[in-house]
Parts: structure tokens; C-alpha cells; sequence
């Protein structure tokens, strides 16, 4: 069916100077579009900026995955799992990718905790700040 797609779209507004620099690094890196641009948001660095909005988005993520895995975990220990097969794997997956994040988070945000000489505490010149 043509108009009809698998997966949903993401999509955003760019500067047209932005719009450049992200065609110019399309180009040089030989890949498609949405490759290029799948695999920049998925393996990207980000540098970690400490705002207690995103703390306390990432507690009530938490917070969730707690409830969630607590219940299966009752469920499990009474032997009557109520949840399918693929709700199972539904949680499996929101809880993986949110783990992912976080750790991925973390990684960008260790200059704050990971003194060395080279960088004594500073942020790193990712491009991203």
C-alpha cells in the first residue's frame, strides 16, 4: 500500500545552517539519511547537563520499572503470571532501553566524577555543549 508505513516517523525543525553541517557530515560519512541519523541519536555522545528536571524525570522512570518488576516478580514467586508472553517482552524492552539511556547518560556525565590530570573536572569539548 503506497502512503502506508511499518514504523512511525520522528521528525524536528533545523536552522538552515544546522540543516548544512548535518548534510555536510551525511556526505562525508557515506551513509543514507536515516542511517546517519539513526545511528547519531542511538551512539552519539551527549554531554550531561545536571537540571533537577531531568533528575526527577529519570526517579519517576525508575520508579516505574520498580512497581513494574516488583509486580512480575510477585506474579512469578505465586506462579500465576498474568502478563502474555508479549507484554513480557514489552516490559523486557522498556526496561532495557531505559537502563540504556540512563547508562548512556551516565557515560557523558562521568568528567564530573572521573578526575584526571587531563581533564581536572572540566567538561569535555564534545561538540555537544
Amino acid at each position: 500500500m503506497s502512503g502506508v508505513h511499518k514504523y512511525p516517523t520522528i521528525s524536528f525543525r533545523i536552522s538552515p545552517r544546522e540543516r548544512d553541517e548535518i548534510e555536510a557530515k551525511i556526505i562525508a560519512s557515506g551513509m543514507q539519511k536515516k542511517d546517519y541519523f539513526v545511528r547519531s541519536c542511538i551512539y552519539n555522545r551527549v554531554c550531561v547537563v545536571g537540571k533537577k528536571e531531568v533528575i526527577y524525570r529519570l526517579v519517576e522512570e525508575l520508579q516505574l520499572m520498580q512497581v513494574n518488576i516488583a509486580d512480575i516478580v510477585s506474579q512469578f514467586e505465586q506462579q500465576e503470571v498474568t502478563l502474555s508472553d508479549e507484554g513480557l517482552e514489552q516490559m523486557r524492552n522498556d526496561c532495557l532501553d531505559m537502563l540504556k539511556a540512563i547508562l548512556w547518560m551516565l557515560d557523558g556525565a562521568k568528567y564530573l566524577w572521573q578526575k584526571t590530570e587531563e581533564n581536572n573536572g572540566k567538561s569535555p569539548d564534545s561538540g555537544n555543549c
